[in-house]
């Protein structure tokens, strides 16, 4: 299938750093010095872990619940990872939002034995999940299938490698759908779980389709 989108997804496995922090200060020094690779999966990948939707990165969750700094936890809720040029400068704006918050409340709480902030990193695989498309019809069944990790990969981290999500790219590109492609590109990555996403995808495309056929039949 010439021009066929294959389904890809990844799978991650953890490693500790061994740095964790039990206060803002703390939670600032941590940032500020653990590899690339731990702000990327503590912030770009907090969408493929279950999550509260409240917030967009581990470092506001664990701000908004374990030390209930919600004014924290919102302002770094507020970062988009994906305007940024380069991790390091992501990494450099989440540093100077907490540090700005600390001049302001010098004496934040310290976290509860046992809800402390642990720095992780991953390693992720990527492969093909066996499902290719050669149609929205086609596309339309297996995005209904797959497994989240492969919505996670097309929809949050193609807009690491080109800007956009892999789905509306192939919409366009393949099929010249840009009015489909636009209608993906306007949900919001931070609004939605990874399955709600998957729903929002699945009813465009499938409303697609069905105008599609409708229009093959009138002409008919």
């Amino acid at each position: 299938m010439n021009g066929a989108f294959e389904f890809r997804q990844c799978a991650t496995i953890l490693k500790a750093t061994g740095v964790r922090a039990a206060d803002l200060q703390e939670l600032r020094d941590g940032i500020g010095t653990v590899s690339e690779e731990s702000i990327f999966h503590h912030t770009f990948q907090y969408f493929l872990k279950g999550h509260t939707m409240e917030y967009t990165n581990e470092f506001a969750h664990w701000a908004g619940e374990s030390l209930e700094e919600r004014a924290l936890a919102e302002r770094l809720s507020n970062i988009d990872p994906y305007a940024f040029g380069s991790i390091e400068l992501l990494r450099q704006d989440i540093v100077a939002a907490i540090h700005d918050y600390l001049d302001r409340f010098p004496e934040p709480r310290k976290a509860m034995t046992g809800q402390e902030f642990y720095f992780n990193e991953t390693l992720t695989l990527i492969f093909p999940a066996g499902v290719k498309a050669g149609n929205l019809a086609e596309f339309l069944m297996g995005i209904k299938f797959v497994d989240p990790e492969s919505i996670y990969y097309h929809f949050y981290e193609a807009r690491i490698r080109h800007g956009a999500d892999d789905f509306s790219s192939w919409m366009i590109e393949q099929l010249g759908k840009e009015d489909l492609a636009s209608k993906i590109r306007a949900i919001d990555p931070f609004m939605h779980s990874i399955e709600d996403i998957r729903t929002h995808i699945s009813e465009a495309v499938e409303a697609d389709v069905k105008k599609d056929m409708e229009t093959a039949g009138v002409e008919s």
